[in-house]
Parts: C-alpha cells; structure tokens; sequence
C-alpha cells in the first residue's frame, strides 16, 4: 500500500465495530471490536473461515446491515445516521456487488441484467444501455449482450456479473467469494480482471476464504472470531493461521 493512496479521509472506516446476535440466551459476538481503514484505489481482501466474520464485515461495507455498535464511516460520513432510503441510494451509487452465484436473473437477457442498477438509479433507458454496452465491452462480452445468461458459460456469466457492477461506476468493487463457483483456470482468470480493474484506478474489496486468493491482493486483513488478526501485506507465511481442531463456526450472518 503505497503512502499515496494511505493519505486523506479512508474511503472505508470501522470505528470499534460490534455486531451481536442473541440466539436464546447467548450472545454471539460475530464482530468483536473491529476497527479498519481502507483507501481509495486500494486492492484488499478480507479473509477469514466460516464463522469468523468476513461476511459481516461485507454486509456491513454494503449497507446491508449495521453495526450494534461502534461506527461505519463511507467517505467519512457516518453511515449508521443515515435512513434507509439513504443508504440504498449508496447501495445503488457507491458499491458495485459481485457475488459467488452471480446473481443474475434468468428471465431477461445479458444486457438488461447489466442495466438493471443503471434503472434502480433512474437513468433514462438510452443511457442504461450505452453504459451497459460499454460495460459488457470492458469485459469483453459486449457480443453476448443480447444472450440469455443460461447461454453463458460459468466464467462468462461472472463477468457479466463484474459488468454490471462496473455499469454504475461505484467507488467500490466487493466481491465476496466471486471464485467460489469456478473451477481453478477460469477463478484465475476472474482474479486477474479483477487485479486489472485495480491497476486502472478502482477501489477492490475482496472477501474470500482461501489464503491464497487473499494473496493476490495487495493487502490483507484477516479475520478470526470476529477480530482482526493481521493487516499488512499478502504474505502467507505471515496472515495465514491454522484452524484449530474443534473450533465451532459462529453460523450467524457468515457464509
């Protein structure tokens, strides 16, 4: 992490973040006192097992849910203050969402899939669709716009997927587990565009559970029972740590 892009206001903070579920009478503690700042044009992942936060984090960085306490700053305003109208307007400008599954919807073609942010956000339909054409051509599927995504291989429908995330140029890329479903070279090949949307300037967040996804990045953060245990550089000699036998998942909020 250069000091450039470590100067000014983080584009992401966790201020002592807690989140906490009670199931009967216990209290499970899926973020325990968390604090993190991520800059913009950073590429960092998150990585932790089952049960150790990550996805917490994630839901929370999307606004997809809040803290039970401590604070959550986007561009140094504090998110819990805001209303829920106000937080999907930064659902739908801010994060683009890339997801495991892809998550796109079989019943209408590529290219509508991609515009699907761009209406949410009140767009007019000739502009969804020259920034959704110009976004699938940045994937290099600009030929499969008007395809079914049942027409696509697994590895085409995630960049479709990336395409729309780009469509509505966000501050921030998440992706959560965007390798889960692919086999090995096609993962690779999803890793890399992502490493490439980095060197042109983008913000990446990355939530994986492998160590060596992680490493691709150019940061670390890694988080175990709802801690951070290491933030520096994609060293796995340094971040990785071994699951201890008999460890128990959380199972709330994490995936």
């Amino acid at each position: 992490m250069t000091a450039a892009k470590q100067s000014g206001t983080p584009l992401i903070e966790f201020d002592n973040v807690y989140k906490i579920y009670v199931m009967g009478d216990t209290e499970v503690h899926a973020l325990d006192g968390i604090s993190m700042k991520i800059y913009k044009g950073e590429f960092v992942a998150i990585v932790g097992q089952s049960g150790s936060g990550k996805s917490t984090c994630m839901n929370i960085i999307g606004c997809l849910d809040v803290p039970t306490s401590g604070k959550y700053y986007l561009r140094g305003i504090d998110v819990g203050t805001m209303q829920d109208d106000e937080q999907a307007e930064i659902r739908n400008k801010e994060l683009g969402f890339i997801f495991q599954q892809y998550n796109l919807i079989p019943k209408i073609n590529v290219r509508q899939n991609v515009e699907l942010p761009l209406m949410y956000a009140g767009l007019s339909e000739k502009e969804q669709t020259r920034r959704a054409l110009e976004s699938l051509d940045r994937v290099g599927l600009r030929s499969k716009a008007e395809n079914m995504p049942q027409q696509l291989s697994g590895g085409q429908q995630q960049r479709v997927s990336i395409a729309r995330a780009l469509a509505g140029d966000p501050s921030i890329i998440l992706a959560d587990e965007p390798t889960g479903a692919l086999d090995s070279k096609t993962g690779r090949d999803v890793l890399e565009f992502l490493k490439r949307l980095h060197t042109e300037g983008n913000t990446i967040v990355l939530i994986t559970h492998d160590n060596t996804i992680a490493a691709q990045a150019e940061r670390v953060i890694r988080i175990q029972d709802g801690r951070v245990t290491y933030d520096g550089e994609p060293d796995i000699g340094k971040f990785a740590t071994v699951a201890h036998a008999g460890d128990k998942e959380v199972g709330v909020g994490d995936a």
